[in-house]
């Protein structure tokens, strides 16, 4: 890097920190932690795709695609289960959500269950995003020490130290808003790497003639992943729909978004706008990856100057040695940018969960100015956490990104367990789900240690279903001291989803099957 590129990232920097204290003004919890209820879809869709669409995915994706053993397009099979997914949230899980007015979405399960559940899920759920953020920001350390020759916990401090600042001054507004501008960007720098890798490679022709044809399968029926292998279409379906609804609907730092929109009608455009839009995004990161790729298997200066244990130092490599001045800046913009959104945003929702769910619970009548400053000081503290936690990720999977999903599948089919009996099961109280809860995080734990065969995507739907199922017999065990359980508490159930959403949803979930199942044939 040279000077352009250094008053590149410092400007994009200073426009952050600028941006979040012009919007510190906060009255409230409301005003802090879901902007006012007063956020239109589209910037709230971008910021869950900035989210969701990470460090990670810029960087961990094309080298799944282009380099990692096993790997290539097949990674596309991982977006399957989006759209059914999103008709799942709207038609259940969401819309209640929202109109329960809470802040924490484990109020809503206190509500129901009690306040066990709710000091339970919110202590797995810190503990899950925590360290997956933490792992996001090792991604972003690689780069960052490849590009700007700054050693690991620099990195670290200079990522964390910005989005901590803007994040705690603008609260969730500040966190969209910026989430919004960072989407544009990252999907402006894809396009950049995969137009200069196209010409150093020599064009798309000698792409299709030299891309590994290996590497285009992106959909495999023929794998049920139970013999050690992993990204059938049977796992990453029905392992996908569980992972993102739960993801989307049972997640602090996704649902938060969704309480943030300021009507029913424009959280359910952002949530039928993610389920479109996620896939064309991932097939720019998969492309690149495969543009990049097959640059560094035809050049063997480049290919050697990559870490044979380690793919994920493809996009770096390429940045630093093909991109000019001042693209390079952006570049680094745009991987600063995606890092931010996903710091930002476990910040926003771990000082939600923090101050809702442990603090204010034992406090009820805290004044506006103790509660944000409240706020503020448990941002911080997280912030610290997830950065000290980023020092230690790592070797959990060949790549990056799927380190994190590996993390993540271990909870979400227990999270999402919980929150669709809340609002599908009358009977149930809360030690019965708390032992589903429990039961499912732990066989999900046990496959990991002493399971390997059995794909990890299963997890998902494992840790569902063992929650259901542990929940509902120690109903029937625990039923002869039904007197001693509190009242159960039913929930208004409501759904916004509608006949155009489900045909829209399912039209092209079905368009995205076609397409990779026909992907190979594009390069022969």
């Amino acid at each position: 890097m040279n000077l352009l590129d250094y008053i590149v990232v410092i400007g994009y920097l200073a426009g952050l920190l600028y941006m979040g204290f012009t919007l510190r003004d906060q009255q409230n919890a409301g005003d802090y932690f879901l902007g006012g209820r007063s956020l239109g879809w589209k910037p709230l869709a971008l910021s869950v795709m900035a989210t969701q669409l990470s460090a990670i995915s810029f960087i961990s994706a094309p080298a799944f695609v282009g380099l990692r053993e096993g790997g290539g397009m097949i990674w596309l099979s991982y977006e399957l289960g989006i759209p059914i997914a999103m008709i799942l949230l709207l038609g259940t899980i969401l819309p209640s959500l929202y109109k329960s007015g809470v802040v924490s979405i484990y109020d809503y399960l206190e509500q129901r269950f009690g306040r066990g559940t709710r000091i339970l899920i919110s202590a797995v759920f810190q503990f899950s995003r925590a360290f997956a953020t933490g792992i996001m920001i090792y991604a972003v350390s690689i780069i960052l020490q490849g590009t700007m020759g700054i050693e690991a916990w620099q990195a670290v401090v200079l990522t964390g130290i910005i989005t901590v600042l803007y994040s705690l001054q603008g609260g969730m507004k500040a966190v969209v808003y910026a989430d919004a501008i960072q989407m544009v960007i990252i999907v402006l720098g894809t396009i950049a790497c995969i137009v200069i890798g196209l010409q150093a490679l020599g064009g798309l022709d000698v792409l299709i003639a030299e891309a590994p044809q290996e590497r285009m399968k992106a959909i495999d029926f023929t794998s049920f992943g139970v013999n050690g292998d992993g990204f059938g279409f049977w796992p990453m379906l029905f392992g996908g729909i569980v992972l993102y609804a739960s993801y989307y609907g049972c997640d602090q730092t996704q649902a938060q978004r969704a309480l943030s929109a300021r009507n029913e009608n424009d959280l359910r455009k952002m949530i039928v706008a993610n389920g479109i839009i996620r896939f064309p995004i991932t097939l720019l990161y998969c492309f690149s990856g495969l543009v990049v790729g097959t640059l560094a298997l035809t050049n063997r200066d480049f290919f050697a100057s990559i870490p044979a244990d380690n793919p994920d130092w493809l996009m770096p490599t390429f940045i630093l040695n093909y991109l000019p001045h001042g693209l390079i800046g952006l570049l680094i913009v745009a991987i600063l940018s995606a890092a931010m959104s996903s710091l930002s945003s476990a910040i926003n929702s771990l000082s939600a969960v923090t101050v809702e769910d442990y603090c204010r619970v034992t406090n009820k009548t805290l004044e506006h100015t103790s509660y944000l400053r409240l706020a503020k000081i448990t941002g911080l503290v997280w912030g610290i956490i997830t950065l000290v936690l980023s020092l230690f990720a790592g070797n959990i999977a060949p790549t990056i990104i799927e380190a994190i999903n590996k993390v993540g599948s271990l909870f979400y089919g227990p999270i999402l367990a919980l929150f669709m009996l809340a609002v599908g099961s009358k009977a149930l109280q809360g030690r019965h789900v708390n032992i589903g809860l429990i039961a499912g995080v732990g066989t999900n734990i046990l496959l990991w240690l002493f399971v390997p065969n059995i794909f990890w995507f299963w997890w998902n739907v494992i840790g569902f279903a063992m929650t259901c199922l542990c929940a509902w017999l120690a109903l029937f065990i625990l039923r002869a001291n039904k007197a001693t359980d509190m009242p159960a508490k039913p929930l208004s159930f409501h759904s916004i989803l509608t006949w155009k959403d489900i045909c829209t949803l399912l039209g092209f979930f079905a368009a995205m099957i076609a397409f990779c199942v026909a992907l190979p044939s594009f390069f022969k």
